[in-house]
C-alpha cells in the first residue's frame, strides 16, 4: 500500500514522538523530531531520520514554539505534523497555522477541537445533542462568591474543573464548603499556569465513580467508527495509572448504548482523526444503560491507546496518518472486534512514599520484561529532566483473558529493572496485585482509600544486601580459591547505604563457595552461587529456596552505585566509602527544602511569622504538579530564601526556623 506521506515531522518528545516514529517507519513515511537543549541526546532524536533544534529547555521556550516547530517542517521538506499528545496537540491555533503554511495536521480541525476544547461549551453541545452530562455549572460567572452558592446548590461533594484542562490540571474535588475557596484558587492558579485559561467549571462528584471511556475514529467522508472502550478507573489525582480494555463488567447493552452515545458525540463535531469520549459511570453497582454521563472529549491520541490496539489488532497511529490524507476509515464498523484483554501501566520516575514526588536523575540501568510490550522515549544512560514528565515507560500486557492480562501484568513490572532514580514499579505491582482491583468492585477513589497499603515501600531484605556486598567487592564464586586462607575463611566487611539508612555487613566465603552474610537481624547463607552478567541465582535456608537477583553498578561523586533487583523490588545501594564520608545529612526540623527543581508558586510567610506544624508555607509547582512546602515544626521565622515566580534547584534551602532553645 502506497505510504499517504513522504515525510512527516512529530511536533512533541520522547515515549510518544518514539511510538510514532515507528509506525511511520512500518509505512515507508520518513519522519523529522524535533528537540530542546535538555534532548539533545535523546531516543526520539535518535530514532528519527532528521532532527532539528527549535530551542531552551523549557516548553515555553521550546515545544510550545509553533513557529519554530512549522519552520523546522517547512525547512526539511515534511508534509505534515503529528502533534502527539500534550503540548500543542489540542491547540486549535496551531492547527490554523500548520495549514496556513500549506502542511496537513495529523489531527482534527481546529473546529473540532475548539468546540470540545472547553469543557463548559462541550458539555452544552452534548446536551443538545442528547448525551447524557454531568450535572453542575458551567456558566461565564466566575464570582468566588457565586461559585460557592453553586456548589451549594449542586450539593458536595463536588469538582472543580478548568474548562481547559486535561490530564487531571486544574481539577480539585471538593467535600466540605469549608475547602472550596481554597481549592478554587488552587484550581485557578493551574488552569492558567498550565493552559493559560484559568475559568473553571462545578461538576457534582459521583459516588463511587468509574471512568470508562470510547475510542472513536472518523474521517472526512463522514464516517466514525467506536474501536470499544478502556478503563481508567484506577487514578491518582486525577492521573491514570494502570488502564485496561475492555471495562470489567461490561455487557453488550451498555456497551451498545455507551458506544453508541460516543459515535453521536462525534458525529455532533464532524471529527475526524482519532478521539476519545470520556465518561463518568455510576459504580456503585452493576453497570446499567442509564449510569453513565459525559465528561470530556479528547480530541488526540491518547496515552493508554496501546491497550485498544492489543484487543483490536488496529495501529492507531497508522490510521491517524492515513486520514489525515484524506483516506477514508480501512474497516466498517462491523469488521472491527474485541479479541482478548489488556492492561497498561504507566511507569514514572516519582517516590509513592513521599506523596509520588517527581524524582529525577541519571537512569544508570533500565532493563524490561521481554514478554512485554514497553512504549518508551528513554534508555539506560538518560536523564530524568525537571523540565518534562517524568514518564520512563508504559508496560503493555495482553492475554486471552483479565487474569492473564493482569498476571502477565504483575510479572511483567516485577522484571522491569530501574537504576539510578527513585519509581513507581513497586506501587504498580501492588497495585495490580489489590483484590479490590483483581475481583472488584473498584472505582476511582480505590487508590486513596488503600494508599498507605500500597505506598508502603518493602524493606531491605538480608538477601538484597548480600547480592549487593557481592556485586559491590567485586566476589565471584569461579574467582579459584575463592574462600581460602592460611588459617580460617576469608572474611570482608562492607558498609552500604540505601537511602537514608545505612548497613553495615560481613561476608564469609567458604572453600566450597558458600557465602553467609551477619552482622544483620538474621544471618543469610547463599550455596550454589551462580553470577553471570548480572545476573544472579543462589540457594538459601534449610529448603534450600531458589533466589534469583539482577546487579547492576555504576561510579558515583560519592561512592558505587548498586541497584538490585530480586523478588520484584529494587533496592539502590551506595558502597560506603569512609574516605568521603556520609553523603546523608540529618534533617534538623529547622529548615525547608526545595524537594524537586521547579518554581515558587506562592509563599504566604515572612520572617518574624509564627508557624505550626504542618502548616502550609507556599506552594511550588514541578513536572506539571503542585506541591505544598509544609513547616517541619512550630517555630519562628528565621529566613526567607526565595520568592513567588523564583526558579529553585532541588535540595536548595528555601525557608529557616529560629533554633529552639535548649532545654
Amino acid at each position: 500500500m502506497k505510504a499517504p506521506f513522504e515525510k512527516i515531522l512529530i511536533a512533541n518528545r520522547g515515549e510518544i514522538a518514539c511510538r510514532v516514529i515507528n509506525s511511520a517507519r512500518e509505512m515507508g513515511v520518513r519522519t523529522v523530531a524535533v528537540y530542546s537543549d535538555a534532548d539533545r541526546q535523546a531516543l526520539h532524536v535518535e530514532l528519527a531520520d532528521e532532527a532539528v533544534h527549535i530551542g531552551p529547555s523549557p516548553v515555553s521556550e521550546s515545544y510550545l514554539v509553533a513557529e519554530r516547530i512549522i519552520a523546522a517542517a517547512l525547512e526539511t521538506g515534511a508534509q505534515a505534523i503529528h502533534p502527539g499528545y500534550g503540548f500543542l496537540s489540542e491547540n486549535p491555533e496551531f492547527v490554523e497555522a500548520v495549514e496556513a503554511a500549506g502542511l496537513t495536521f495529523i489531527g482534527p480541525s481546529a473546529a473540532a477541537i475548539r468546540a470540545m476544547g472547553l469543557k463548559d461549551a462541550a458539555k452544552d453541545l452534548m446536551q443538545a445533542a442528547g448525551v447524557p452530562v454531568v450535572p453542575g455549572y458551567q456558566g461565564e460567572n466566575q464570582d468566588p462568591a457565586f461559585l460557592a452558592a453553586e456548589a451549594d446548590r449542586i450539593g458536595y461533594p463536588v469538582l472543580i474543573k478548568a474548562r481547559a484542562g486535561g490530564g487531571g490540571k486544574g481539577m480539585r474535588k471538593v467535600e466540605d464548603p469549608a475547602q472550596f475557596r481554597d481549592a478554587l484558587e488552587s484550581a485557578w492558579r493551574e488552569g492558567q499556569s498550565s493552559f493559560g485559561d484559568p475559568h473553571v467549571l462545578i461538576e457534582k462528584f459521583i459516588t463511587s465513580p468509574r471512568h470508562i471511556e470510547v475510542q472513536v475514529f472518523g474521517d472526512a467522508h463522514g464516517n466514525v467508527v467506536h474501536l470499544f472502550e478502556r478503563d481508567c478507573s484506577l487514578q491518582r489525582r486525577h492521573q491514570k495509572v494502570i488502564e485496561e480494555a475492555p471495562a470489567p463488567g461490561m455487557t453488550d447493552t451498555v456497551r451498545a448504548a455507551m458506544t453508541e452515545a460516543a459515535v453521536t458525540a462525534a458525529k455532533a463535531i464532524s471529527y475526524a482523526g482519532a478521539g476519545t469520549i470520556e465518561f463518568i459511570v455510576d459504580g456503585s453497582g452493576p453497570l446499567r444503560p442509564d449510569g453513565f454521563w459525559f465528561m470530556e472529549m479528547n480530541t488526540r491520541l491518547q496515552v493508554e491507546h496501546p491497550v485498544t490496539e492489543a484487543i483490536t489488532g488496529v495501529d492507531l497511529v497508522a490510521w491517524q496518518l492515513r486520514i489525515a490524507a484524506g483516506e477514508p476509515l480501512p474497516v466498517s464498523q462491523d469488521a472491527l472486534t474485541i479479541s482478548g484483554h489488556a492492561f497498561e501501566a504507566r511507569l514514572y520516575a516519582e517516590d509513592p512514599s513521599n506523596g509520588f514526588l517527581p524524582a529525577t536523575g541519571k537512569l544508570e540501568h533500565l532493563s524490561f520484561s521481554g514478554s512485554s510490550r514497553n512504549d518508551t522515549g528513554v534508555r539506560s544512560g538518560d536523564t530524568i529532566s525537571p523540565f518534562y514528565d517524568p514518564m520512563i515507560a508504559k508496560v503493555i500486557t495482553s492475554g486471552d483473558t483479565r487474569e492473564i492480562a493482569l498476571a502477565r501484568l504483575v510479572a511483567a513490572l516485577r522484571d522491569t529493572h530501574v537504576a539510578g532514580t527513585t519509581t513507581n514499579t513497586e506501587f504498580l505491582a501492588t497495585l495490580a496485585l489489590n483484590t479490590d482491583f483483581q475481583h472488584g468492585p473498584f472505582d476511582t477513589g480505590l487508590i486513596e482509600r488503600e494508599l498507605e497499603g500500597l505506598t508502603m515501600p518493602t524493606p531491605v531484605s538480608e538477601e538484597h544486601l548480600a547480592f549487593a556486598a557481592l556485586t559491590g567487592l567485586g566476589i565471584r564464586p569461579d574467582t579459584p580459591r575463592l574462600g581460602w586462607r592460611l588459617w580460617g575463611e576469608a572474611r570482608h566487611t562492607v558498609a552500604l547505604a540505601c537511602g537514608p539508612d545505612r548497613f553495615e555487613r560481613h561476608l564469609i566465603l567458604y572453600p566450597d563457595g558458600a557465602i553467609t552474610l551477619t552482622g544483620g537481624a538474621r544471618d543469610v547463607t547463599l550455596r550454589d552461587v551462580m553470577i553471570d552478567k548480572g545476573h544472579m541465582r543462589a540457594t538459601t535456608g534449610l529448603h534450600n529456596a531458589q533466589i534469583e537477583a539482577r546487579a547492576v553498578h555504576a561510579p558515583r561523586p560519592d561512592g558505587l552505585l548498586i541497584s538490585v533487583q530480586s523478588g520484584g523490588v529494587v533496592h539502590d545501594f551506595s558502597l560506603f566509602d569512609a574516605r568521603l564520608g556520609s553523603a546523608t545529612v540529618a534533617d534538623e526540623g529547622h529548615v525547608v527544602v526545595a524537594p524537586m527543581t521547579g518554581m515558587i508558586v506562592s509563599l504566604g510567610i515572612a520572617v518574624g511569622d509564627t508557624v505550626e506544624p504542618g502548616m502550609k508555607l507556599g506552594v511550588m509547582e514541578a513536572m506539571k504538579m503542585e506541591t505544598s512546602l509544609i513547616a517541619p515544626r512550630a517555630g519562628r521565622i528565621a529566613t526567607v530564601l526565595c520568592a513567588a515566580g523564583q526558579t529553585v534547584e532541588g535540595g536548595a534551602v528555601l525557608v529557616t526556623l529560629e533554633e529552639e532553645a535548649a532545654a
